[in-house]
């Protein structure tokens, strides 16, 4: 059964809005949040952020995170 977010359709607005998605990604990502970039990219696609993120961030945390808000 799908989740409640397509991370190709959903927002990092709306994941950081929803309190199990947010509660995940601060686990993983911390600074994620509270960084000075989320204001210009929380309206793209998590997917879209999450490439851009693939330079900065271990290719294992990005898989556990998409893996753990797509199960949601």
């Amino acid at each position: 059964m799908p989740g409640r977010f397509d991370l190709d359709v959903t927002t990092l607005s709306q994941l950081l809005d929803d309190p199990e998605a947010r509660a995940i990604i601060v686990e993983l990502v911390p600074e994620l949040p509270g960084h000075p970039m989320v204001g210009m990219i929380k309206n793209m696609p998590a997917s879209t952020v999450l490439a851009m993120a693939g330079s900065q961030l271990p290719a294992a945390t990005l898989t556990e995170l998409k893996e753990r808000v797509s199960a949601l």
